[in-house]
This record gives C-alpha cells, sequence and structure tokens, in this order.
C-alpha cells in the first residue's frame, strides 16, 4: 500500500528551503569510505532516500556508519569490511543502480562483489556494459550468476588506459573508485567532469589518491597502495535547486533557495533569465522568482556539463508550456526522457515529440528511432488530472505542473520522490502548497 498526494492548484509557491548535499555526489563519497583504511566523515548529507540504500549496503558489508543527531555529520568506519549474501544485498538495494560502484571497492578490500540485477529511474536504457567493460580493463573476472553478477580479481587489479565512447558520469565514477588503489597509471579519456565528479576526486585526494584532470575530459590517477579515510562537506544539490527555480516560475511564485551555489547553476540561470525568470544570488543561497509578464519560449539541448543538464530539463519543460509561442527541446543525453509529457498533454499541454534531432548538431539518439526532441506550443491553461509518478525529475515536473493547474490533481507513487528531494512534503506545505498526503487505500479508485 502507498501513498496518495491531493494537490489542490493555483497558488504560488513562495518562502525558503534549504538544499544540503547533492543526491548524484552523496552516495558515491559513503561508497568511496570503503576504500580507507581509517573512518571518514562525511558532512552536510540530505535525508533522502539513496542515503538510507547505501547505508544499508554498506552495513551489511560490515561497514559501521553512524549518524550524529545534531548536525546529520555521517561517519563510516570500513574497518571491519567482509562479503554479504546476495539475499542481504537486495534486501537493501531495491531499485538503486548505486550498487555495482561497490565493486573496485570491495574488489580492492575483500577480492570479489556480487552486484544485484539493477533496477532506477526508467528514463532510458542506461546499460551496465561501461561499467563491466571498465572492470574488466582493470583485471576483474566478471561472471554473470542468477540475481546478478560476481566479479572477482584473482590477480589483483591494475592501471589500464580507457576511453570512453560517451562521456558517462556513472562509468567515470567506477573508473576513479577502482583505479585509485590499482597498481600502475590508469588514463581515462573522454571522462565526465560534472561538478559532482570533481567534489569525489577532491575526496579521493583528501585519502591519499593522486589524480589529475586536463582540460580535454582526460583523467590520469596513479595508483597508490593504501587510502585513509576523509572529512569532507559535500557540494550542494545543484539539481534541487533548479528544481524548485523551476517551481517558482511555473507557479509564478518567490522562492529562496539556501545553499544553492551559482557556479555550478552557470547555465541553468542563463536559461532561466532567457525564458523570463529573474534570481538574485548571495553568500547563503540564490531567490529565484517569475519576473512577471509572459514567459518567453526558447531553443534548447541538454548536453553534459558543462552543458544544460538534463536533470534540469524536465521542470523547466512545464515552464515553456506557459511560454507565449513555440520551444523547442532536444535532449542527447538520455532516449526516453519525454515519456513524463504524456501527463503534462493531459493537464492541456500541447506537447509534440519528434524521432528527428531538433537541434544544432545530430546526436547518438537521431539514427535509433527515439522520441528525444520535444516541440512545445503555449501559452496552454493546464488542468487537474490524476498521474502516476514515473521517476525522480518527471515526477517532480508532474507535482509543480499540479500546483500551477485549475483544479486538483491527485499522485500515486510519491515514495520516489524521496530517492532525492529531502523533507519534500514538508518543504511543499512550507512554501504555501495546498496538498494532502494519505493512503491509496483510504482512496482506493480514485485515481486514473
Amino acid at each position: 500500500m502507498g501513498n496518495l498526494l491531493t494537490i489542490h492548484g493555483g497558488k504560488p509557491l513562495e518562502g525558503r528551503v534549504h538544499v544540503r548535499g547533492a543526491k548524484n555526489l552523496v552516495p558515491k563519497a559513503m561508497v568511496a569510505s570503503l576504500l580507507g583504511s581509517k573512518p571518514s566523515v562525511l558532512r552536510n548529507v540530505p535525508e533522502i532516500r539513496d542515503v538510507d540504500i547505501v547505508t544499508g549496503l554498506l552495513s551489511v558489508h560490515g561497514v559501521k556508519v553512524s549518524k550524529d543527531p545534531v548536525s546529520g555529520d555521517l561517519t563510516l568506519d570500513p574497518s571491519d569490511t567482509k562479503s554479504a549474501t546476495s539475499s542481504e544485498i537486495d534486501a537493501h538495494a531495491g531499485d538503486s543502480r548505486i550498487p555495482i560502484l561497490f565493486c573496485g571497492p570491495l574488489m580492492h578490500s575483500i577480492g570479489e562483489a556480487f552486484i544485484p540485477d539493477l533496477g532506477g529511474c526508467r528514463i532510458g536504457d542506461r546499460p551496465i556494459d561501461f561499467h563491466l567493460t571498465v572492470l574488466r580493463s582493470f583485471g576483474a573476472v566478471v561472471e554473470k550468476r542468477p540475481g546478478g553478477i560476481h566479479i572477482s580479481a584473482p590477480r589483483g587489479l591494475t592501471g589500464a588506459k580507457l576511453d570512453l565512447p560517451y562521456p558517462s558520469v556513472g562509468a567515470t565514477e567506477q573508473v576513479l573508485l577502482t583505479a585509485v588503489k590499482a597498481e600502475g597509471i590508469t588514463e581515462l579519456k573522454g571522462a565526465a567532469v560534472e561538478p559532482e565528479i570533481h567534489d569525489l576526486i577532491a575526496i579521493l585526494q583528501k585519502m591519499g589518491a593522486i589524480i589529475s584532470v586536463q582540460t580535454d575530459r582526460t583523467i590520469r590517477i596513479e595508483g597508490v597502495s593504501e587510502l585513509s579515510g576523509f572529512n569532507h562537506r559535500a557540494i550542494p544539490d545543484r539539481n534541487e535547486s533548479a528544481s524548485w527555480a523551476s517551481a517558482a516560475l511555473v507557479t509564478q511564485g518567490d522562492i529562496y533557495v539556501e545553499g544553492a551555489m551559482q557556479r555550478d547553476l552557470t547555465a541553468f540561470l542563463n536559461t532561466y533569465r532567457k525564458v523570463g525568470g529573474e534570481f538574485d544570488v548571495d553568500d547563503e543561497g540564490i531567490r529565484f522568482w517569475h519576473a512577471g509578464g509572459p514567459l518567453k519560449p526558447l531553443v534548447l539541448e541538454t548536453n553534459v556539463h558543462p552543458g544544460f543538464m538534463t536533470d534540469w530539463q524536465q521542470p523547466l519543460v512545464v515552464a515553456l508550456t506557459q511560454a507565449k509561442g513555440v520551444s523547442i527541446v532536444h535532449e542527447t543525453v538520455y532516449e526516453n526522457r519525454f515519456g513524463f509529457t504524456d501527463a503534462l498533454v493531459r493537464m492541456g499541454a500541447n506537447i509534440q515529440l519528434h524521432r528527428e534531432c531538433l537541434g544544432s548538431v545530430p546526436c547518438r539518439f537521431g539514427q535509433r528511432n527515439f522520441l528525444h526532441s520535444a516541440v512545445i506550443s503555449g501559452p496552454t491553461e493546464l488542468r487537474g488530472a490524476d498521474f502516476d509518478i514515473p521517476d525522480l525529475r518527471g515526477g517532480f515536473s508532474h507535482l509543480i505542473a499540479a500546483l500551477a493547474a485549475r483544479g486538483t490533481s491527485h499522485a500515486t507513487g510519491i515514495e520516489i520522490i524521496n530517492r532525492g528531494y529531502e523533507r519534500f512534503m514538508d518543504k511543499l506545505t512550507g512554501l504555501g502548497a495546498d496538498v494532502e498526503l494519505s493512503s491509496t487505500g483510504e482512496l482506493a479508485g480514485t485515481v486514473r
């Protein structure tokens, strides 16, 4: 039995929210603690489901995870790392993809790893081929077994030369977490260079790793035999910051995002201003608001950092349904990220999806028959509707559309939002949203 969220739309979101450590960094930093010979301390940790998942996975592998009840800081002690059974791993992994990043650290510490079948948000294929190719390059033996994959390193792990066909964040993280204690030198070309990657590198360097990043997306790692612990404050979550910024724009509201960092939001802020939003930056965060008047249409193309991030696209598309004119959005990172627009169309949005690359240059999805370009015509009045939340960012987009819509909406699957948005319901109500959370059993059959 899940929860049902009832949303009464039409009220601007106004007030203040606090954003803590990045979802795309904190769980990976927790995994990195496995590499150390001493305890690590991770600060600015958000209360999100992904942190709970990694805490459980670390615990079944013998890592002691303790949380300061006042500050929320985590202390991670890997001194008793051990193997875990497939049933223990399955019980904690759920549909998360984070277990694949345990492979390198576990092989360094106990010589083997077991990775269950992976889930995650349904926004694209996201195969683990990159990860397995990376691990084999280091000398790992990959064996398919019932329910997952067993990975071992009978001869140890050695440095490798790698060239990614696409700057995958996950594959880059895999290389970093494996190479730092592999014998010899690893050179990774075509690496992802997102802020969260640089923060993970900072953590590993604090532990004793030797890593250099060049301007041509090449990362060079000199393996060391031992790493210590770290004490680190995670960078703030730029995706949550951008999500609340879009919520202010869509609902014609005014939201101050404490913790938002201008440096990591440059591409988003430029686009936000072009579409008709306004912002003000100070030392503590960023205030976002609707500048008044009609929003402006634009042509937008997602890309890896330093481009416009794919996770920013979905909430902004909701704002573009209210822009006066025709907007074009070309998604080049995940092939199925426009699935969330079905619910927006039922709410009254005018969105057409295309298989062609409607961007500045053809992308890797252009010849693969994916609906990866969107044409949005507006403004259109949004009306309340019932929907099931499909994934993290798409789900947030549905919710802010419902908050801006005329009438009442019902949403199921709200649990997905907790994967990446800390204290989401508290933040919504604190911003003045008219929402009610109840059990689906109380309103069985209400949601279509």
